[in-house]
């Protein structure tokens, strides 16, 4: 089965929870187990952080999309914004790297989707915006016969 929804809101933080639960609603239909689930709230909450903080630096008359696809077993969630830009995905995506220490932030945000995701891919160009595809495959749940 395939089954696709689409998202936008205001770049505020507190539709970071929004965006979080809405996607995990829709992702509930796969049956998945409390991990899965988690995982998945997680790597929403990083992605639409990164969005507010790098992307638009919090201002909130901007717009996130989220699209998430459920085919079968596999979940597909790409994250979008139109702001700044990430100059170096490289420099990025290293652990601990932060372009705002000032606002202590960890730096683990693409670290964490990796490793909770299958697969996970950054497009970005300067003053164009970030696109954020996340793939992770399911298990298959197993049903018991008596």
């Amino acid at each position: 089965m395939r089954n696709t929804m689409n998202l936008e809101f205001a770049s505020l933080s507190a539709n970071e929870s929004f965006a979080r639960v809405t996607v995990a609603a829709f992702v509930s239909q796969l049956d998945p187990t409390m991990d899965e689930l988690t995982e998945i709230k997680t790597v929403v909450s990083e992605a639409v952080t990164n969005s507010i903080i790098h992307g638009y630096n919090n201002e909130p008359e901007q717009k996130i999309y989220i699209s998430c696809t459920l085919d079968d077993d596999v979940v597909e969630l790409v994250i979008r914004d139109y702001g700044v830009g990430i100059e170096n995905i490289d420099e990025a995506i290293q652990p601990l790297y932060t372009s705002k220490p000032e606002l202590e932030r960890s730096g683990m945000g693409f670290t964490i989707m990796e490793n909770f995701m299958d697969k996970v891919e950054i497009n970005s160009n300067t003053q164009e915006g970030t696109t954020v595809k996340l793939i992770k495959h399911f298990k298959k749940s197993k049903t018991l016969c008596n």
